[in-house]
């Protein structure tokens, strides 16, 4: 069985576009319910987007949104539970404990996601 790391780019690249593509599909799917499921969210893939490419986050999220985050985010994110919140704190507790990661979480959270930690635009 090949690893992750032996996977051939072009195949890589096109799992991650459809990922992607799914994502800007699914905008019922909110950055906190992926945050409480997988410890990941938009905002994530598209920090590391930008970091694995040398741009600024904002182009990288932009990217993977389709727009730019704050149209997005106006457009289809809802008020966050106290539910979510929580799945996405115990979630977030489990992953790897990388400083860039971690680095990407703080700048992105409060103020991005989820939303019921800021008042709507």
């Amino acid at each position: 069985m090949a690893s992750i790391d032996e996977l051939d780019d072009r195949v890589a690249a096109a799992a991650f576009r459809r990922l992607v593509r799914h994502l800007q599909h699914r905008t019922d799917a909110q950055n906190v319910d992926l945050m409480g499921l997988a410890g990941f969210c938009r905002n994530c893939l598209g920090d590391w987007v930008a970091e694995a490419g040398g741009m600024p986050k904002d182009a990288g999220r932009e990217i993977v949104y389709g727009m730019p985050y704050a149209d997005w985010k106006a457009q289809h994110q809802v008020a966050a539970t106290p539910d979510q919140i929580a799945r996405m704190n115990e979630s977030v507790a489990r992953n790897p404990r990388e400083d860039a990661l971690d680095e990407a979480l703080e700048d992105s959270f409060p103020a991005s996601d989820p939303p019921a930690m800021t008042e709507p635009r």
